[in-house]
């Protein structure tokens, strides 16, 4: 293994675009096989990266919502094709806009009383977690705004309730959208565990693998070990510095399975290498089987769904049970079923089951589309130059 070329370009990545301070883990069979900081974690730039930084991982989440999704299911208390109202009574009889136009403008998001009909497909757990429910991302609805103004503080369920009232912008199962589709999820896992989401993430998943350094909630001693915050501003054509903020809470109370983490680097990591080994942490703990595992890696987007992620940019994959799955062995050096996903300050995972191989990539810029289209599948083409050198 040779990751000459691998720190060449992290390091570089500073000049080229304004990166104040990184931290990437290569993982393979259990053992870390490249480890590497720079720059730093404060606006002044005094205090070089060390690894004890909290990060907000946005929606790396996602990869670790589905872990606990897919627990369930291996369980028994689930299936991926039950319909959602089976757990979620309000989601029963849900609607889908009369104008087509919404499926295919990012900009259109209906309202309340957008004209609709009811949808001839129930949503299903798999349309949660494969992004084809007919969700969008839009959290300032009327039916969440009218929620806050009885309840300041509302909890998950009561969201995803009221999130229930707003139509559809397809018929699920039908079409792919970037959505709060494992929102959703989050809500399934409470009815299903009788545990609040953060709760059973941490029964479940980090106190088995022994990480202390994730959370829902960060403490006062670990938002005071949050890494500085930036922003790319287009209008100015770079990176610059922001206060730090998570931006994307509805009180306390409420807990999104699609972004609500927040962590060390080493602690995401250890949950990809778990899964890049079978479902298996480095300390012997089991957190997913080995089948449940592989099936991370098979799209389920095909046809006019895969059509519609494509237009994510993202040309080598399509998209599974709420993970990338690469699908195109002719593009990027990752094998075909590679899965994983990123998050909006940048985060990256990378989930290689064949190979046993796991990348965690932190930094935290937000709202930089070249990290995506640009420095991720770079770093992870790297990886696997480094890991076939001699």
């Amino acid at each position: 293994m040779n990751f000459h070329l691998l720190t060449q370009y992290l390091d570089s990545l500073d000049e080229e675009y304004g990166i104040k301070g990184l931290e990437v883990f290569v993982s393979k069979n259990h053992e870390t096989v490249y480890h590497h900081q720079t720059g730093h974690s404060d606006y002044e730039l005094k205090v070089p990266v060390n690894g004890s930084e909290f990060y907000y991982f946005y929606s790396c989440t996602k990869v670790i919502t589905m872990t606990a999704m897919m627990q369930l299911i291996e369980q028994g208390k689930a299936g991926l094709y039950d319909p959602v109202c089976k757990y979620l009574p309000e989601w029963e009889y849900v609607t889908v806009v009369d104008d087509v136009r919404y499926a295919e403008d990012p900009m259109l998001l209906p309202k309340l009383h957008t004209p609709s009909h009811f949808a001839k497909n129930q949503v299903r757990i798999i349309d949660c977690m494969a992004m084809m429910a007919g969700l969008t991302y839009d959290m300032k609805n009327e039916a969440v705004q009218a929620l806050l103004e009885k309840e300041p503080n509302p909890t998950t369920r009561e969201v995803i309730a009221a999130l229930a009232k707003v139509p559809l912008i397809y018929e699920p199962g039908t079409r792919w959208r970037y959505s709060l589709g494992h929102d959703v999820i989050a809500a399934v896992i409470e009815v299903i565990s009788g545990e609040r989401y953060s709760d059973y993430m941490q029964n479940h998943i980090f106190t088995p693998l022994g990480i202390t350094d994730m959370t829902c909630h960060p403490s006062d001693e670990q938002l005071a070990r949050m890494a500085a915050m930036y922003a790319w501003k287009p209008e100015e054509k770079r990176i610059k510095p922001i206060p730090i903020n998570f931006g994307f809470s509805i009180g306390d109370r409420y807990e999104s399975g699609g972004a609500a983490l927040a962590g060390t680097p080493i602690a995401y990591h250890t949950v990809m290498d778990a899964l890049a080994n079978g479902g298996v942490g480095a300390n012997g703990a089991r957190i997913l089987k080995e089948d449940s595992v592989m099936l991370f890696t098979h799209t389920v987007t095909h046809g006019q769904p895969l059509e519609d992620f494509h237009k994510s940019g993202r040309p080598e994959y399509g998209y599974g049970l709420g993970v990338r799955v690469k699908n195109h062995e002719n593009l990027g050096q990752a094998p075909v079923g590679e899965f994983g996903w990123d998050g909006a300050a940048g985060g990256f995972g990378v989930v290689d089951p064949f190979n046993h191989v796991a990348i965690t990539y932190v930094m935290h810029v937000l709202g930089f589309g070249t990290a995506y289209s640009v420095v991720h599948p770079r770093m992870r083409d790297l990886v696997y130059e480094g890991l076939g050198q001699e």
